[in-house]
């Protein structure tokens, strides 16, 4: 099972956001894709796989976000993305279903 979320960034610049989850109980293994239109543009299963890992770490702590754990399956993405509208698809690896909490974050 999937679940969409959506929202529109306004302005005329460029903004960086944080995207990820953490839940007691969740999807075994998210799966946490972004979303312009119907174009698929960043996906993520396990955020410390990601190539920018370190900076999603230090992100994670400059904008007060929950802790994510060194070695939790949670999905994260950070994106540097122009004003506009934006879906955040969530899904369980290999079908599962189960509980997500999102978050999204603007950057400094």
């Amino acid at each position: 099972m999937r679940r969409d979320t959506g929202w529109a960034g306004a302005g005329s610049a460029s903004a960086a956001i944080q995207a990820r989850f953490q839940v007691s109980g969740a999807l075994a293994q998210p799966v946490l894709t972004l979303f312009v239109g119907t174009q698929a543009v960043a996906t993520n299963t396990t955020w410390s796989s990601a190539l920018n890992a370190a900076e999603i770490r230090a992100v994670t702590r400059a904008v007060g976000a929950f802790p994510i754990a060194e070695d939790s399956r949670d999905s994260a993405l950070l994106v540097t993305l122009p004003p506009g509208a934006y879906t955040l698809q969530v899904s369980g690896a290999n079908e599962t279903s189960g509980i997500a909490l999102v978050e999204v974050y603007e950057v400094p």
